[in-house]
């Protein structure tokens, strides 16, 4: 159960904008945005953020969703790898690769450029001072200095998402639980449970 009780999506009229945008990545209006809704201006600021990160021409969005996939994976929290895994899988992704992107370093299935910046969504989002000088050598090869700056804005956003959700305990909607099940199931998805 979350600890702050979601509003009511007719409650903030004033996002629909913002909550279309999500609708198009994840399907749904994530009960995240529905209790961030209880200090509009809070809401407010991450839906500019989000938005610019999650909208930016640069990197495509199935890459974006993977980023978050693997940051959120790295972090421990479960309610954002569902989320983003369901979100991958709404941009295109395929289902085998969205199973495979723990594995990453080891799959066919992921090129050089895409383990680039997945090594960096798994280390910064642990512990930030865990990237390397090496490995932004290695993703300047593939990616422009705006494209790296758009790539860790992603790591960034759901670094907050992280810990907003996990704190908040915020509650798993059915289609991302019952997805995450399906798909993240070999690597320990335990539904019900947030993190650990």
């Amino acid at each position: 159960m979350s600890r702050v009780e979601p509003l009511a999506r007719e409650d903030l009229a004033e996002f629909e904008e913002f909550f279309k945008i999500i609708e198009e990545t994840v399907g749904f209006v994530p009960n995240s945005m529905l209790t961030l809704g209880r200090s509009p201006e809070i809401l407010r600021a991450f839906s500019g953020l989000s938005g610019a990160v999650l909208m930016a021409p640069g990197i495509p969005r199935e890459l974006k969703q993977l980023i978050a996939l693997v940051a959120s994976q790295s972090a421990g929290c479960r309610y954002c790898q569902a989320h983003t895994a369901h979100g991958a899988e709404n941009v295109g992704v395929e289902g085998d690769k969205i199973t495979a992107a723990f594995e990453f370093e080891t799959s066919p299935l992921f090129e050089e450029r895409e383990r680039a910046i997945l090594r960096i969504a798994r280390d910064a989002a642990c512990v930030p001072n865990r990237t390397t000088d090496v490995q932004f050598e290695a993703l300047s090869s593939f990616y422009s200095e705006q494209e790296i700056v758009e790539l860790v804005a992603v790591i960034s956003m759901f670094g907050f998402l992280n810990r907003w959700n996990d704190t908040m305990a915020t509650e798993l909607e059915a289609g991302p639980l019952a997805f995450a099940g399906r798909q993240l199931g070999p690597v320990g998805w335990e539904p019900g449970r947030h993190s650990g």
